[in-house]
Formats: C-alpha cells, sequence, structure tokens
C-alpha cells in the first residue's frame, strides 16, 4: 500500500485517516492523486499503512481479466488488514462481481467518479473536524516523486478498437480547457516538477470534442488566444520554465499517429519538447490491424518516421504490440517481425492477447492458442531485443542529459551510485542509466550531462561528465 503526499501541513490531532491502493495506470494514478487532494481539503489525513487508516480506498483497473484478478487481490488483502473499504476506479463499473467476490466492501464507484468517492468516503468515516486548521492553501497531493508528474489532459476516447472497453469503462473523449491544463502545468512546474509526463486514451484528439476552442492563457496584460489542440498545447508547455530558468522535460504519451503529429517534431528539434514518442502501434500487419479496427496505414507510419528523424535525429519512439490476436496467422506475424525490423523502435512492449468481458474481439473467428501466443511474443521479445541492443551500444561514447530518479547511499569504498534516465525513457516503462561515484550533493530530480560508458539490452551506464 502506497501513499506518500509530498506535503505535511498542520492538521487536527483527531482527523480522520484516509489509505490508498492505487492500480493500473497512469491514468488512474492521477485519478488517484485528486481524489485524496480533494479530502485532504476536507479535513482527512492520508494513511501510508493499512493500520492507521479509518478507511481504505482502493483505485482498481478493469481492462484486463488479469488485472481484475488483480484488483480483487488487493480489495481483499485491504478488508484483511483494514476491514474499511471503498472500491473506486474502472473496474468499479462491475460493481456487481466485486460484492460477490467481496461483500464486505463499503461502497463501490465508478472511474473518476469524484464526487461519488468523497460522498462515500464521508459518510464511512466522516470528518471529524472539517478542513484545514492552516489558512495557507496547500498544494495537491503528488503519489510520484517531487521531480516529475503525469498532466492528464482528457479523459475518455473516441474510438472503438475491438479489443477495447475504454470507452465503456470511462465514457466518450472529454477534453479539458486548455488554460487549465496550462495552469496545473505552470503549478507543477513551480512546485518542482522537472518533467511533464503528458497523458490521455488518445492526446492527438485533444480538443477535437470541444472544437478546438480558444481560451485566454497567461491571465494579464500578456494574455493571448490559445487553441485546444495538441501542437498548440505541446508549444505552450514548451514555455514554462523551472525556477532555475529551465525547460522542463515535456513527453508525450498515446499518441495517435494522426497527420498533425508531424508538426510537433519540429518542436522537438528546438529543444520545446522531449524528443520522445509512445506510440500505441498494436500490430502492423493489415488484416490484423482491420479486425482489430484501427488504422491499416503502416507503410506510410514508415516513411513518418524516417522524415521525424531526419527532422531530429534524436527522437525515441516506443509502443506496445498485441500479440495473439483472433485470426492473426504466422504471416501476419511474420510481417509484424519484418515491420519491427524496419522501424527500429527504441523501446518495445508486448502483450499477448486477452479477451477482455464485452470487448468485440471475443467473439472473432480462429482464436491463437496459448502456446503459439507464447512462441510468438517470445520471438518478438527476441527481435525488440536486438534493436534495442544496437540502439543501446551506438550512444556509448555520448554525453547525454539524464533526469536523476535516486541516489544511493556509500559503499564500503565511499562510492555513490544513482539512478536516472536519458530523454528516451520514461518512469516505470522503459529503461534506466546507471551512474557511478557520483558526488554527495547530486540529489534527486537533478538534470545532468553524463558521459556514456556502457551500455546493455535495455539500460545506459556512465559517470556524470566534467
Amino acid at each position: 500500500m502506497s501513499t506518500e503526499a509530498t506535503t505535511h501541513p498542520t492538521r487536527v490531532a483527531d482527523a480522520k485517516k484516509v489509505g490508498m491502493v492505487s492500480l493500473g495506470c497512469p491514468k488512474a494514478l492521477v485519478d488517484s492523486e485528486r481524489i485524496l487532494t480533494r479530502l485532504r481539503a476536507d479535513g482527512y489525513a492520508m494513511s501510508p499503512d493499512y493500520a492507521g487508516a479509518d478507511v481504505v480506498l482502493v483505485n482498481t483497473c478493469g481492462f484486463l481479466d488479469s488485472a481484475k484478478e488483480e484488483s480483487l487481490a488487493a480489495i481483499g488483502e485491504a478488508i484483511s488488514e483494514n476491514g474499511r473499504v471503498i472500491v473506486t476506479g474502472c473496474m468499479g463499473e462491475e460493481a456487481d462481481a466485486i460484492r460477490a467476490a467481496h461483500p464486505q466492501v463499503l461502497a463501490v464507484t465508478g472511474a473518476h467518479q469524484y464526487e461519488q468517492v468523497v460522498e462515500a468516503v464521508h459518510e464511512h468515516a466522516p470528518p471529524s473536524q472539517g478542513p484545514y486548521v492552516d489558512l495557507i492553501p496547500q498544494p495537491d497531493i503528488k503519489l510520484t516523486p517531487r521531480h516529475y508528474s503525469y498532466l492528464k489532459i482528457s479523459e475518455g476516447c473516441n474510438h472503438s478498437c475491438s479489443f477495447c472497453i475504454i470507452p465503456d469503462l470511462r465514457g466518450k473523449l472529454a477534453s479539458r480547457r486548455i488554460d487549465a491544463v496550462l495552469r496545473e502545468a505552470e503549478k507543477l512546474v513551480a512546485a518542482g516538477t522537472k518533467e511533464l509526463l503528458v497523458i490521455s486514451q488518445d492526446t492527438s484528439a485533444y480538443g477535437v470534442d470541444t472544437k478546438h476552442e480558444m481560451r485566454q492563457w497567461p491571465k494579464g496584460p500578456n494574455a493571448r488566444e490559445v487553441r485546444a489542440h495538441m501542437t498548440d498545447m505541446a508549444r505552450e508547455l514548451g514555455q514554462l520554465r523551472t525556477s532555475d530558468d529551465k525547460a522542463p522535460w515535456v513527453r508525450l504519451h498515446y499518441v495517435y499517429p494522426y497527420p498533425h503529429v508531424d508538426r510537433v517534431i519540429p518542436l522537438m528539434a528546438e529543444g520545446l519538447l522531449t524528443p520522445y514518442l509512445d506510440i500505441p502501434f498494436q500490430h502492423a500487419a493489415p488484416s490484423v490491424l482491420k479486425s482489430m479496427r484501427r488504422p491499416a496505414n503502416e507503410a506510410k507510419v514508415l516513411e513518418r518516421l524516417k522524415k521525424w528523424r531526419d527532422i531530429c535525429p534524436d527522437i525515441a519512439i516506443r509502443s506496445s504490440f498485441v500479440v495473439g490476436f483472433p485470426g492473426e496467422t504466422e504471416e501476419d506475424f511474420r510481417y509484424l517481425l519484418g515491420w519491427l525490423e524496419d522501424a527500429q523502435l527504441d523501446r518495445v512492449g508486448a502483450f499477448r492477447f486477452e479477451p477482455v468481458e464485452g470487448a468485440r474481439a471475443n467473439d472473432l473467428p480462429d482464436p491463437v492458442p496459448e502456446e503459439l501466443k507464447e512462441e510468438r511474443y517470445a520471438r518478438l521479445m527476441e527481435v525488440t531485443e536486438r534493436i534495442s541492443s544496437a540502439k543501446l551500444e551506438a550512444k556509448v561514447g555520448r554525453t547525454l542529459p539524464v533526469i536523476i530518479d535516486e541516489v544511493g547511499e556509500p559503499d564500503e569504498d565511499g562510492d555513490i551510485g544513482a539512478t536516472g534516465r536519458s530523454q528516451a525513457d520514461a518512469p516505470e516503462i522503459d529503461g534506466a542509466v546507471y551512474l557511478r561515484n557520483v558526488p554527495e550533493t547530486l540529489q534527486s530530480g537533478d538534470i545532468v550531462d553524463v558521459s556514456i560508458e556502457d551500455a546493455d539490452a535495455h539500460d545506459l551506464f556512465g559517470v556524470i561528465s566534467d
């Protein structure tokens, strides 16, 4: 169980305490942060463990059956350890299944239903004293380290992919106002964030539902009209500055390769955006993409990747792929492997197809046997690992900017190591840069130039350059 607030305002001694177990994707983590921030404003304190909590919130994931099993296990653990549990999140849409497995739960709410969650906490653990004794407003609660933050720009999705039930869980696309997004980003950077990770279900579609409405930004005499559009948002985020007058890293996740994505690549070349794109390709074979109900333009994508690298040679592309989708033939799979050889993606994750209750893909003919899924998964990972090894080996001898995530303790010789990430590495999902012999003054969140000395299939190794 992990809930680490980054600030500890003065509270009344008998304030009710709330614990949080947050599962699933970064979008769910942002939901957890918002729920806890609302509860703290209502006078609740946060508990880092089960024993000290008056009530425990479990923010669930319901995308895959395996995720649902993990969510049910987490609910069971919270009930066993604490007994007073409120469930929210994507699996909250299946309240009957949750109550069938755990009838003791106090309440169940769905994804991003903040008001209902807060009301449930008020009902089952009424606040003892109301809001803070403090009169100074407190910053929002963060469940990530101080130096990086997720910036959620929208909810929901307009796609109808046959393997996905996200629109059923989180609804259609609902974009936040551009001025609200930029104001949150500005506050995060002012509070110490060095890296902004832009997330949504479809970052490229940001503002489509609002017809890319214009808003005034920033407040004051320098206000100008800014459009709710991915490219405009990215350009504005690139104008932010940290307390030491440096541009924060701005990393774009869940980017569908619509044509206008081409326009953010020059922003990376100019240094306004981190040269990194997370694009969920899912597959490359036209027949599989058609069954997935996704665009089948893999050849054009290869051309665009080449153009992007011509404009910004350091751009890193990460993606994820599904193997064993119903109807996937050996020819389809070999097509995917060949496409990956041509695409030379920097970071690749893979998933074995798993039926999701309610997804249309479950009714497709010719399911792939589990043992064949495993065999194809292993073959794909072998190819992508070889590509990754070669790409990382090519960075040996270069000097790269690295953001520090963790500084270790001195060893028996007094040497201190540290772990960080290059601009090609997002937290939790990509590789790391391991540093030797760092100064004792180095801190998490510092961005330093690192001479790369070695590499393996996933990570880099180096020393801070003189």
